[in-house]
C-alpha cells in the first residue's frame, strides 16, 4: 500500500512540474510577444524570474521601482493589476481586462489575446 501511494504521489507531483512549466512557458512566449508589439526593448527578459516583471512594468510604462512594489505580498495583487492595466491599454485593449487576471482560466487567455491579436 505504502508503493502505491508514494507512485501516486510522485506522480501528482511531476504533472504539477509540467503543468507549472507549460503555463509558464506559455507567459514567457505571450510576454516577449507582447513587447515586440509594444516596440519595447529587451523583449528576452519574459524568459527570467523577476526579469519578467521588470519587462511588465517596462512595457506598463512604469518606473523600475514598481518592481519591488510588485514583490511585496498582497501588495503585488494591487499593482500587479493595475500594470496589466497599463499593458491592455498598450496592446490598445480596454484596460479593464487587467482585472480579468483575477479570474482563473481567464488569466491565461487574456495574455494571448493581447499577444497574438492585431
Amino acid at each position: 500500500m505504502d508503493e502505491s501511494n508514494a507512485a501516486l504521489g510522485a506522480g501528482m507531483v511531476t504533472f504539477w512540474i509540467i503543468f507549472g512549466l507549460i503555463i509558464y512557458i506559455w507567459m514567457a512566449i505571450c510576454l516577449q510577444k507582447i513587447a515586440g508589439k509594444t516596440n519595447t526593448p529587451n523583449g528576452w527578459l519574459a524568459w527570467i524570474p523577476i526579469a519578467n516583471i521588470y519587462l511588465m512594468c517596462m512595457i506598463a510604462g512604469k518606473a523600475w521601482w514598481w518592481l519591488l512594489l510588485c514583490l511585496i505580498p498582497y501588495v503585488n495583487i494591487i499593482f500587479i493589476i493595475i500594470v496589466w492595466w497599463k499593458i491592455s491599454e498598450a496592446r490598445g485593449k480596454p484596460g479593464w481586462w487587467g482585472l480579468l487576471l483575477l479570474v482563473p482560466i481567464v488569466n491565461f487567455v487574456i495574455p494571448g489575446i493581447l499577444a497574438f491579436s492585431d
